[in-house]
C-alpha cells in the first residue's frame, strides 16, 4: 500500500469494490467461494473448521522449529502478540455505547407511538426469518458478499444509461400533480 492509501482505508476498499485493485477483488471473490463450498458442501460446523484449521497451523509451525533444531538452524520467529489494557478498555467502552444504542432503538420501537416504525421492523423481521427458513447464513452472506463486490462496479461502469433512466423517471415525476385536494368536489 502506498502512503496515499495509509492515510485514507476507505480509499483502499472503494478501489477493491470498484475493481481498480482486479487482484485482490477476485482474491476476495475466490476466498468467499471457497469459503462457501467448504462450509456448504461439507457440512462442518464453522468452529470445528477453524479448530482444524488452527491446529494443521500449530503442528506446521512446531515441526517447522523442531526440523530447524535438528538442522543446527534458528528456529523460525514468530511476532510477540500483546494486547494492553488501553486497548481492550477502548473497546468493551465501543461495544457498551453500541449496545446502549441497540437497547434505546428497541425501546424507542416497542415503547413508542410511532406504529409505522414498529410495522416495519416486525415485517424486515419475519422477511429475515422467512429468508433464514430457506437459506443458510453462509449462502445469504456468500450472496451478499457477491454483489457487494459486483454492484459497485457494474454501477460504475454504466453510470450513463442509468442517469439516463433518472432522467426519464424525473420526466414522469413532474407530470403528476404536485397537490392533491381531499376534498374534491363532485
Amino acid at each position: 500500500m502506498s502512503e496515499s492509501d495509509s492515510q485514507l482505508p476507505s480509499a483502499f476498499v472503494a478501489d477493491v469494490l470498484l475493481w481498480k485493485r482486479w487482484r485482490v477483488s477476485l482474491g476476495v471473490i475466490f476466498v468467499a467461494t471457497v469459503a462457501w463450498i467448504l462450509f456448504e458442501w461439507t457440512g462442518l460446523p464453522f468452529l470445528t473448521i477453524c479448530s482444524d484449521v488452527l491446529l494443521i497451523l500449530i503442528v506446521l509451525l512446531f515441526l517447522h522449529a523442531k526440523f530447524a533444531s535438528l538442522r543446527n538452524k534458528q528456529p523460525p520467529t514468530l511476532p510477540e502478540l500483546v494486547v494492553s489494557e488501553e486497548m481492550v478498555n477502548d473497546v468493551a467502552a465501543s461495544f457498551r455505547v453500541k449496545i446502549n444504542n441497540v437497547l434505546l432503538i428497541a425501546h424507542d420501537i416497542t415503547i413508542d407511538k410511532d406504529f409505522r416504525t414498529f410495522f416495519k421492523v416486525v415485517v424486515c423481521l419475519w422477511f429475515l426469518s422467512a429468508i433464514g427458513s430457506i437459506i443458510s447464513f453462509f449462502t445469504l452472506a456468500y450472496i451478499g458478499t457477491l454483489m457487494m463486490i459486483t454492484i459497485p462496479a457494474l454501477y460504475s461502469k454504466h453510470r450513463q444509461s442509468s442517469k439516463q433512466y433518472r432522467i426519464v423517471d424525473e420526466g414522469v415525476f413532474n407530470r403528476l400533480p404536485r397537490n392533491m385536494s381531499k376534498d374534491k368536489e363532485s
